[in-house]
């Protein structure tokens, strides 16, 4: 027996012959990010990354080996931005080649709009025969939580600033206000119009003809062709016959894009060295400040001296030329923010442009990390903006009365239950939050003011604490470009003045999570993520964290509202 022998068979690629069909499958997902860790590497072997994705389509493009890219859509468990980008990529690829896209069905008593926006940049549509058309459109969903509140006992004691900043409400708020319905109805329609248009201009048709069958509800597969949304009926054996034949490739190989290369990837890794580099370093989840103090399974935070430590290195590095900050966060920290703000800052002043991307959330703290950058590219449904603060407490006395426990503050100095859970504010600590809530909003429009190049009263009507989709911001003004990593990566090489093909994009770690397994030289080096720390076991921490699992806490004063949940037939 030859373990090394099996190894490598298995990571070995099987030959095509001299055709091959390329194929993308989406009912094994896609990754936006690398793996995190081993684990997780081995459960999500089979899902390709976007990064795969893109160079597999962009170089298979003008490869004449290639026939064409079959694209099954299944389930479809993508994100927005996921969908936004992959649409992308198939049109760019569709240009040069074939594009045909199947689907088992849209939707099963369901919405089905954005898995259909994606298909209909494919040139041909499939429908098995039993399969559904439900365009719906998007449903975005309101939460309060203070009825709940009221009757186990906790007082929520928050401030915001101002009307739209909408977290406080969730927890605060006994009706929904005027400004929540605006904001979310607004978010509601513009998804569901960039939507609509895009597929009438995919498809060939009115934007009326589109809202007609949306709001016509759920479509055989035969109602679906006569209202010239798909072109053909059939099950995967006759797509995949259909196409070999249309295409001359009777004997062409089949391949997943993401397996689909010229170069090894060790070849890459060794070419890598010695090209200029762009770097790509991640804001992802909460933003949080020191290190992250995570437990095993938890939700990714973006720890600001993690990501400023990246920031730093990639000054550091004389062969990055021009950095992507990936930011995919709701926020949180108002100190941490403003760090890895000033790091961005610091890496601009050493002469390499920086080119925010945002992914489906950076909102609040999110976009205050994201602003300073040279340029903003989002994609049209990102949520963005949230330029606004929050703060406060949950009062728990009333729930520890009817528990039958008794908790008291002992106290040594005027403010040391400031935010302690055993009492309310006081008048003089609602005043100081008050004050501290002001100073850091108008911090926060200051400065985004002063990153966007616009007059503090041009951008203060446009904060508020309102959250904006990507092409609402982008008409405003919030962000410059509408796309994704491609095109993001496409406007940093314009800016360092490099040629996109002789650039290659790497993270700020080429080493990925093996970075784990080395201990950092300095404050400037690469090194592991996450810190493990023991966990607290009194009840206000079983409570937060019990809080935390439902989504009700916000990580700091620049959070997104909790709950915007948007159903467009994706992942939400």
């Amino acid at each position: 027996m030859d373990p090394l022998g099996m190894l490598s068979s298995l990571l070995r690629k099987s030959p095509v012959g001299d055709q091959v069909i390329l194929e993308l499958d989406l009912d094994h997902s896609v990754l936006s990010n690398a793996p995190a860790n081993p684990l997780e590497a081995f459960k999500l072997i089979n899902a390709p990354t976007m990064r795969a994705l893109r160079d597999g389509l962009r170089t298979a493009s003008g490869d004449p080996a290639v026939a064409g890219l079959i694209l099954h859509l299944g389930t479809c468990p993508i994100t927005a931005a996921q969908c936004c980008e992959l649409a992308d990529l198939v049109a760019g690829f569709g240009t040069h080649k074939p594009v045909w896209a199947y689907t088992e069905s849209f939707g099963e008593f369901s919405n089905g709009l954005l898995p259909y926006t994606l298909a209909a940049h494919a040139d041909q549509v499939w429908l098995q025969p039993s399969g559904e058309l439900g365009l719906g459109g998007v449903r975005a969903q309101i939460t309060l939580l203070r009825g709940v509140f009221d009757k186990v006992g906790v007082e929520p004691q928050f401030g915001q600033r101002k009307e739209f900043k909408t977290a406080a409400d969730s927890y605060a708020a006994h009706e929904i206000s005027a400004a929540n319905a605006e904001m979310t109805q607004q978010i509601a329609n513009s998804i569901a119009h960039w939507a609509v248009e895009t597929i009438a201009q995919r498809r060939g048709r009115t934007a009326e003809q589109v809202w007609s069958t949306a709001d016509a509800g759920t479509l055989t597969a035969e109602q679906a062709v006569e209202r010239g949304l798909v072109d053909r009926i059939g099950y995967r054996d006759e797509v995949y016959a259909q196409a070999r034949a249309a295409w001359a490739a009777t004997d062409g190989g089949l391949r997943f894009v993401h397996r689909y290369a010229k170069v090894s990837a060790a070849k890459s890794l060794v070419k890598a060295r010695f090209k200029p580099a762009v770097a790509v370093v991640e804001v992802r989840g909460a933003i949080v400040t020191g290190r992250p103090q995570r437990q095993a399974g938890g939700q990714p935070t973006a720890a600001s001296e993690v990501v400023c430590q990246h920031l730093r290195a990639v000054a550091a590095d004389e062969q990055v030329k021009a950095v992507v900050l990936r930011v995919d966060s709701p926020g949180g920290s108002y100190i941490a923010s403003d760090a890895i703000r000033r790091e961005v800052l610091r890496l601009r002043e050493s002469g390499r442009p920086v080119v925010a991307c945002m992914a489906d959330v950076a909102a609040s703290g999110g976009y205050f990390v994201a602003m300073p950058a040279d340029e903003i590219v989002a994609q049209p449904t990102t949520l963005t903006g949230s330029i606004g603060v929050l703060a406060g407490k949950f009062v728990t006395t009333e729930l520890k009365e009817k528990l039958g426990l008794v908790l008291s503050d002992v106290t040594a100095g005027a403010w040391a239950s400031f935010m302690s859970s055993n009492s309310r504010f006081t008048d003089e600590q609602w005043a100081a939050l008050d004050r501290r809530l002001d100073a850091i909003y108008a911090d926060f429009t200051g400065k985004a003011a002063a990153d966007r190049g616009m007059a503090l009263d041009v951008l203060e009507p446009l904060a508020h604490g309102r959250v904006w989709t990507g092409i609402d911001a982008h008409q405003r003004g919030l962000v410059d470009h509408l796309g994704g990593m491609g095109t993001a990566i496409d406007r940093a090489c314009a800016l360092a003045g490099l040629s996109r093909d002789d650039a290659v994009v790497r993270p700020a770690s080429m080493l990925g999570f093996l970075k784990q397994l080395r201990p950092a030289e300095s404050s400037e080096s690469i090194m592991a993520a996450t810190t493990f720390a023991p966990a607290r076991f009194d009840l206000d921490s079983l409570i937060s964290a019990a809080a935390e699992r439902l989504g009700l806490v916000a990580t700091g004063v620049l959070s997104l509202p909790f709950a915007i949940e948007v159903d467009a037939g994706l992942g939400r």
